[in-house]
């Protein structure tokens, strides 16, 4: 069982205690979240409620979301794009939208379901519900993706993940203008105490959390947004997307942190129309993983490999270049 705690803020005064967890927990459908709660799986302030209990500013909720029960996992026939494949590794360009693995509101669909089908074998040194994988990918993130087909594989990939050995870039789209070309973003990472879903940044110092640094490097300027490329010295949840948040500038489009409002531009209806219709063109953080890089577990060889970006994060780049040519004229 997982526990999710959460405070009402102002906003949400008024709203619906199933609408309140289904908003706060994306991953878990609105009609398995009723379910848990008529079985008594939530409390506002220490009391159990019903689904349709209207909260107040401050109010403390308390979400129990329990194990998945029984998980049987099924191949799926669902296409993955495989970029390489030997009889210890796969590496997968995984599109965005996909969850990683089966959780509670997630027990199909998955990468894991696709790895299932389109695989002949996954290490199940992780157990039934994590075959083969070794690292992660959020669910709204696209790009590169290692699995390990053997045990061995398993343990040799997931020492040099531990180890920080392996090479990964990003490509993201920010809100804003950075004030330098790079830079370096340092700073420890842990749950958000007043959003459970959310990961906040504290100072090192601190004791608070683990120590995560990024590196970010311009690519391109939009005025009001920023194409960055953004190497991981470490790996943390949501680590881009809370670092680049912590330093005023979140991905664009990415709800969890802020970045699915106009935070850079102008007023007019124009204007607001266009980064509309850009949210709806890449309807997720603006984030892909573009480069993988590590030894291969058996042979010892350094791999690396590159995929292009995302269809939708092409279409949206290209509508920012039309934007600034449009300015320019």
């Amino acid at each position: 069982m997982e526990t999710f705690e959460f405070v009402a803020a102002k906003e949400d005064k008024g709203e619906r205690l199933d609408r309140f967890l289904q908003k706060n927990l994306p991953g878990v459908s609105r009609s398995h979240v009723k379910t848990i709660i008529e079985e008594g799986g939530a409390t506002v302030n220490g009391k159990v409620e019903k689904a349709g209990a209207s909260l107040k500013e401050n109010d403390k909720v308390v979400f129990n979301l329990p194990s998945p029960k029984n998980l049987s996992l099924e191949p799926e026939n669902i296409p993955l794009d495989i970029v390489y494949e030997d009889d210890d590794i796969a590496v997968i360009n995984k599109p965005q939208g996909m969850v990683v693995h089966p959780a509670c509101g997630s027990e199909n669909g998955t990468l894991v379901n696709a790895l299932l089908y389109n695989l002949s074998s996954l290490s199940t040194i992780n157990g039934v519900v994590r075959p083969g994988i070794v690292h992660r990918l959020d669910k709204d993130t696209s790009g590169l993706f290692v699995v390990a087909k053997t045990p061995d594989a398993k343990t040799k990939l997931g020492l040099q993940f531990f180890n920080k050995t392996t090479r990964r870039r990003y490509n993201a789209l920010v809100w804003g203008n950075l004030a330098d070309d790079e830079g370096r973003i340092e700073g420890n990472i842990a749950r958000n105490p007043r959003d459970r879903m959310q990961m906040a940044v504290f100072d090192p110092s601190s004791g608070i959390g683990k120590h995560a640094v990024t590196h970010y490097k311009v690519l391109k300027r939009y005025g009001y947004v920023t194409l960055v490329e953004c190497v991981l010295e470490t790996g943390r949840t949501h680590q881009i997307r809370v670092h680049m948040k912590h330093i005023g500038h979140p991905l664009f489009n990415d709800e969890r942190y802020g970045g699915d409002q106009i935070l850079r531009g102008t007023q007019s209806s124009t204007y607001n129309s266009f980064i509309r219709n850009c949210f709806a063109i890449c309807p997720r953080q603006a984030l892909h993983a573009r480069t993988l890089g590590f030894k291969h577990p058996k042979t010892g060889k350094e791999m690396d490999f590159t995929t292009d970006l995302a269809a939708d994060m092409v279409a949206l780049l290209a509508k920012w270049d039309k934007y600034i040519e449009g300015i320019k004229a």
